[in-house]
């Protein structure tokens, strides 16, 4: 059966506005520069896309046909396979369409053809609530949300990664955050010194926060009516890597990681910038 010209011209337009989209963006790209490209008259492609936003929604719709069979397949599982259905299926899917992704993420052109961008808006609420459960609190139903751009956004940022690292790399970061314990679960803030609460994930960077502090106890606690002295001007080598690994992890704020250490936002900014 031989392939229909038609639909053989109209996949050769779509190749050709992705690639001149993520080349020159979607707003600076014209119909006339498609029709260059492929040796065809700016008429050949109204023939097939009536407006250049048409194109953009062809270009779009097999990543939100996709995702929807996805949600679709999930709701008919149990809580729990649902939630895992979706996370690992999406991470799939968005994989699979990476370079269209990669043009929505740098242009907001998406948001001007209505029908498109609101079936997007609830492809990703229904998401949020399949990963929350039924009768989800507030924080399950944030990280919900934070656990479906945890299994996007990466994709477009780490461009030079394979498609089999960064599945990887995506699904641990977001059993980690699924899995981590609540801050009430937790139990309540460490007062730091200084006054900030702060609570370090890193026990290396825990250890040497204690390690640091001038009124310490060998048993981990203060020294009783010694007076705390100034901070430390300076840090040692290994707290100097856990401030690095924090700020480079993104768990930790300068003041965060001025807190946990026992310095000032000065001392850790100086070392950040020695990197």
């Amino acid at each position: 059966m031989t392939a229909d010209p038609a639909d053989d011209t109209r996949t050769r337009i779509l190749r050709a506005a992705l690639d001149l989209f993520a080349e020159h963006g979607y707003q600076r790209t014209s119909l006339r520069q498609i029709a260059e490209r492929l040796r065809l008259t700016k008429a050949a492609i109204l023939y097939h896309f009536p407006a250049k936003e048409h194109l953009l929604a062809a270009l779009v719709e097999p990543l939100l046909a996709d995702l929807e069979r996805l949600l679709d397949a999930a709701q008919e599982q149990p809580t729990e396979q649902a939630r895992w259905t979706v996370l690992e299926g999406w991470v799939d899917v968005i994989l699979a369409h990476r370079r269209p992704l990669g043009m929505l993420y740098h242009d907001i052109a998406l948001v001007g053809r209505g029908d498109t961008y609101h079936r997007l808006i609830t492809i990703a609420m229904r998401a949020n609530d399949i990963i929350a459960g039924p009768d989800a609190g507030r924080r399950e139903r944030v990280r919900a949300v934070q656990a479906v751009a945890a299994c996007s956004d990466p994709i477009v940022f780490f461009t030079d990664v394979s498609d089999e690292v960064l599945r990887a790399d995506m699904l641990d970061g977001v059993r980690r955050l699924l899995t981590a314990p609540t801050a009430d679960a937790a139990g309540p803030p460490e007062a730091d010194p200084a006054g900030a609460a702060v609570r370090p994930t890193d026990p290396a960077a825990a250890a040497l926060a204690h390690e640091s502090r001038p009124d310490a106890a060998p048993g981990g606690g203060a020294v009783a009516g010694r007076r705390r002295p100034g901070r430390p001007r300076v840090l040692g080598r290994e707290q100097v890597e856990a401030a690095r690994r924090m700020h480079a992890a993104g768990t930790h704020s300068v003041d965060a990681i001025a807190a946990t250490l026992g310095v000032s936002r000065a001392t850790v900014y100086r070392h950040l910038d020695g990197q």
